[in-house]
């Protein structure tokens, strides 16, 4: 999507991506190795009863699939941050989440009129409907000149 596509109210939609045991693993060793990611037999004693993928992975898929739905082919070429992030229920082996992404404001900055500004919420729910992930985001587009 090109940036004159979002409008505030719009809401983007995406998956599902199936989270295997494998792939929870593997980013868990490279990235946020504790043992409640990485340690089936470990974790299985831990307060969540099992392995659940770390949180930055969790975004990770958002990113995805919001690039998938949304920006692949747009303008976008940066973020200079989220207002929040939550995870409010563990992402487990197995399920598959599903973005909803919600427009909240469009503008070009006054400052700089080539820099188009997008903010969005987006949150990933497992198969059960379960929110795993609320984030929000601002995304920044490079715009020609305005008219």
């Amino acid at each position: 999507m090109k940036f004159a596509d979002f409008h505030a109210g719009q809401v983007i939609e995406a998956g599902p991506y199936v989270l295997t045991e494998a792939e929870l693993v593997q980013f868990a060793r490279a990235y946020d190795p504790q043992w409640f990611h990485t340690d089936a037999e470990a974790a299985a004693d831990s307060p969540f009863g099992g392995l659940i993928a770390s949180g930055w992975h969790t975004c990770s898929i958002a990113m995805k699939l919001v690039v998938g739905a949304a920006l692949a082919g747009s303008e976008s070429f940066a973020s200079p941050g989220l207002e929040h992030v939550r995870w409010p229920n563990p992402v487990r082996p197995g399920d598959a989440l599903r973005l909803v992404a919600d427009v909240i404001e469009v503008r070009r900055s006054e400052k700089r009129p080539t820099l188009g500004i997008l903010r969005w919420r987006w949150r990933l729910f497992n198969q059960r409907e379960l929110m795993v992930l609320d984030a929000e985001v601002t995304s920044l587009f490079k715009l020609k000149p305005a008219d």
